[in-house]
C-alpha cells in the first residue's frame, strides 16, 4: 500500500521513509500536493525500461507505412480510443474522407 506523506515528516525521518519506499512507493506531498516518490531502485530500473520509444514516421519504409495502415485493434481494446483527444471528430473526419 503507496504511504503518503509531507516533506517535513521526510526531512524528519528519512530512514524509516526510504526503508518504507523499498516496499512500496512514498508519495511525498509538498503544500497539500503530490511532488516526488520515493522508491526501490529496482522499481525505478523496471519503469526506466518501460519509457516509450518514438520513432518518426518519414523514416518508416512503404512497406511499414502499408503494415500499419492494415492493422486493426484488438478485439475488447476500443476503450483506448477514449485516451485519445478528439478522436470522434478524426474518426468522423476520416470517414467522411
Amino acid at each position: 500500500m503507496t504511504t503518503t506523506v509531507t516533506a517535513a515528516a521526510v526531512s524528519k525521518n528519512f530512514g524509516a521513509y526510504q526503508h518504507a519506499a523499498v516496499r512500496d512507493p512514498v508519495i511525498i506531498t509538498k503544500n497539500g500536493r503530490p511532488r516526488t516518490v520515493l522508491l526501490a531502485y529496482e522499481d525505478f530500473v523496471r519503469l526506466s525500461k518501460r519509457d516509450r520509444r518514438a520513432e518518426l514516421t518519414a523514416e518508416f519504409s512503404a512497406d511499414e507505412i502499408a503494415a500499419v495502415e492494415a492493422s486493426e485493434m484488438d478485439p475488447g481494446l476500443d476503450h483506448l480510443d477514449e485516451e485519445l483527444t478528439g478522436t470522434k471528430s478524426l474518426t468522423a473526419k476520416n470517414a467522411a474522407g
